[in-house]
């Protein structure tokens, strides 16, 4: 995780931040030692999609600089001011809103302005700008705002060529200009997402804010490997094979009997299902490297696929004639030097997109922190 910070960091124009975006558990990937880790590697900012996320991370006794952005009505915005969230605002509703959990405070909210340039989820749309850029500067000139920053998102900044790469930029641009002009001072601008970060330097303002990136994994197959910008997957996905059972040909294998066993051989059980994100989708075709592998299947590959459906708790692999011992380590995915799948193989295999599986892997699977860090000094892990 720091080393593929440190690299992102190398990547960004001069004079730009980092933002780390540790939404979603980190993506799966747990969010406080996440956060720790991306700070002492030097991200300056972190990002939540959702208060509660960025009240979390300080509830931990994480400081410095959160920007949380996805707020509906009656979330606590008085919460935020008073845990020094830059929180961001979308609409003339949620202005109102944070305007008001600042009179109660006493102290002003530091709010950041969202532009729609194209994306079209959240964010303020051009016709909406001028009425909202004037709200805002009221609310500041009153004393119940601090606007902080002015940003964006892009739609398709992982399709290389996309235009409206270009046309997202453009309007941008004109959307800065016009606030600025209106009075408005902002800390930051940003609008780069991780393949903007890695592709777009033009995009990167003043700070730009890194998610799948960071975690090792390539926005897109269609921009290149994480090898190809000096990253590295992070997460390991394991398990110790639970049971090793020798059954007849014709054996059919788990829920539905879609797997029946060509001849007799030996399946081995795993203890991981949907409940812990393992994609049902899969079923019948996610890789999977049981120990070293045993004999290559016909592509080549010392993976075994997943025989049958995945089942809530558990999936089969069928071993052929290879007899391994329970607790022999069965590796889903990782970074792919050592010959396991990557969650790229995992996302082909269910027809998705490798955010959502790293995404998806549920509370109950423990996560296992190597070389964690804490107050600056290294606390020896066990390996996986």
């Amino acid at each position: 995780m720091r080393g593929n910070v440190r690299a992102l960091l190398g990547r960004v124009q001069p004079g730009a931040g980092l933002m780390a975006v540790v939404k979603s558990d980190a993506y799966g990937h747990g969010m406080v030692p996440v956060a720790r880790a991306a700070l002492e590697a030097g991200a300056s900012w972190l990002g939540t999609a959702t208060p509660q996320e960025a009240l979390g991370l300080r509830a931990a006794g994480i400081r410095g600089r959160i920007l949380c952005w996805l707020w509906t009505p009656g979330d606590p915005w008085r919460a935020g001011i008073d845990a020094d969230l830059d929180m961001g605002v979308s609409g003339m509703w949620a202005l109102r809103e944070v305007a008001a959990a600042a009179r109660e405070a006493g102290r002003p909210a530091r709010i950041q302005l969202k532009a729609d340039t194209g994306l079209g989820r959240n964010g303020c749309q051009p016709a909406d700008w001028p009425a909202l850029v004037a709200a805002a500067l009221a609310a500041q000139d009153a004393g119940q705002v601090h606007v902080t920053g002015l940003w964006s998102h892009f739609a398709c900044a992982d399709e290389p060529g996309h235009p409206s790469i270009g046309a997202q930029l453009d309007l941008f641009h004109e959307m800065l200009a016009y606030a600025e002009k209106e009075g408005i001072e902002p800390e930051v601008r940003h609008i780069a997402n991780s393949p903007a970060t890695l592709t777009v330097p033009e995009s990167h303002f003043d700070l730009v804010r890194t998610g799948i990136a960071m975690y090792g994994i390539s926005p897109s197959p269609a921009l290149g490997t994480p090898q190809d910008f000096g990253l590295r997957p992070v997460m390991t996905l394991s398990a110790s094979v639970a049971l090793v059972k020798q059954v007849p040909e014709g054996h059919g294998v788990s829920y539905g009997h879609h797997y029946v066993t060509p001849q007799r051989t030996n399946l081995g059980l795993v203890p991981l299902g949907y409940a812990d994100g393992v994609p049902r989708h899969a079923s019948g075709r996610g890789p999977v490297l049981v120990g070293d592998g045993g004999e290559a299947g016909g592509s080549g590959t010392p993976w075994r696929r997943v025989a049958g459906r995945v089942a809530m708790d558990q999936f089969v692999v069928d071993l052929g004639d290879d007899v391994v011992e329970p607790g022999t380590p069965a590796v889903l995915f990782g970074p792919g030097d050592r010959g396991e799948p990557t969650a790229e193989d995992w996302a082909e295999a269910a027809g998705t997109i490798a955010y959502e599986i790293v995404t998806r892997i549920g509370a109950r699977v423990p996560r296992v922190y190597v070389d964690e860090r804490h107050d600056s000094e290294t606390t020896a892990r066990s390996p996986r």
